[in-house]
């Protein structure tokens, strides 16, 4: 795991960030004391925070300097609730057991209680984004809306090995990459940037965001439970089949090895195999080198932004992220 601080060459990011964890517990904040709990269950469980990053340091990119204004704390909390929101109902969709290393909320309280505490974070999301203008509202829905289209994608072709990659990468832009390039577009809308300025910063997002999910689906083939705070081979089981699968079925012999293996429910056994086979065929490293082809895309991006250390910063991130991953 990269340190986000560290990578972006922001020395105030990490008081910057602490304060989006006080916006965040001021955002959830319920009279009902259950409801507090629920909603605060996941945000209480850390996380790399790598959206209010994003948003923090899209603005200081363009315009901003020293600690980030209220108005971009405040986009960056609502950019995490989103997440934090669509996490919960993921998590009923997956029935999984555990995320970042706790229980779910769904394990903990059941599927009703997460996609009503999902709702409620939300709804939290979309209030900060109305107090900071009409254009960051709309942003704001519209993600929501293509997380939304990204999920349904991704459920057309589940335990498919037919799944193209075009549908792949569909559901990232949608269901990854949309909510990070949402990040950096209020972070630089709330700046009050220029507009060559934030198309620039929500491309470099969008980019970016890409580079994640690749970077997320290779870990699952290839990271341990500890390292991904949830079990590993769990979009296998879950009959989602990502970049690497898909590389590796493209192969004379990971074609016949792996397709036996999936297109259905599968043992802890054939889970592994699955997962051995992605790795020894290719798969995992034709992966990694498309992602390198979207980080050097968000290099060029960030080329026509404002020269300094923050740009710097963002433009190598997603190179970053491929080199965490382990050999």
């Amino acid at each position: 795991m990269i340190n986000i601080a560290e990578a972006l060459s922001l020395p105030t990011l990490t008081d910057d960030l602490a304060r989006v964890e006080s916006a965040l517990a001021a955002a959830i904040a319920a009279d009902d004391p259950f409801l507090h709990e629920v909603a605060g269950h996941l945000i209480g469980a850390g996380g790399k925070r790598l959206r209010p990053a994003l948003a923090i340091a899209a603005a200081a990119i363009v315009g901003e300097r020293g600690a980030a204004s209220e108005g971009v704390v405040r986009g960056g909390a609502a950019v995490e609730l989103v997440h934090m929101g669509s996490l919960y109902h993921d998590d009923v969709m997956d029935e999984a057991e555990t995320r970042r290393g706790v229980q779910s909320v769904n394990a903990r309280w059941g599927n009703l209680v997460a996609i009503l505490a999902g709702d409620y974070l939300l709804a939290r999301a979309s209030e900060i984004a109305a107090s900071l203008g009409t254009e960051v509202a709309g942003l704001l829905a519209a993600t929501i809306g293509r997380l939304c289209e990204g999920q349904v994608s991704e459920l057309r072709t589940l335990f498919s090995p037919d799944r193209s990659e075009a549908a792949y990468f569909t559901c990232v832009t949608e269901k990854t990459a949309s909510l990070m390039s949402a990040a950096c577009r209020i972070g630089a809308l709330v700046s009050g940037a220029d507009r060559a300025d934030i198309d620039t910063v929500t491309e470099l997002g969008t980019s970016i965001g890409i580079v994640f999910q690749i970077a997320d689906d290779v870990l699952d083939v290839v990271g341990t439970d500890a390292e991904l705070g949830k079990p590993a081979g769990h979009d296998l089981e879950e009959g989602v089949y990502t970049l690497p699968v898909l590389r590796a079925l493209a192969t004379p012999d990971g074609g016949r090895e792996l397709r036996p293996l999936l297109g259905g429910p599968m043992t802890p056994e054939i889970r592994d195999k699955a997962r051995a086979v992605s790795r020894a065929c290719g798969g995992v490293d034709a992966a990694v080198a498309t992602a390198r082809a979207h980080a050097d895309d968000a290099e060029k991006a960030a080329g026509r932004l404002p020269s300094g250390t923050v740009r710097d910063g963002l433009a190598g991130l997603g190179h970053a992220l491929l080199d965490a991953l382990p050999a």
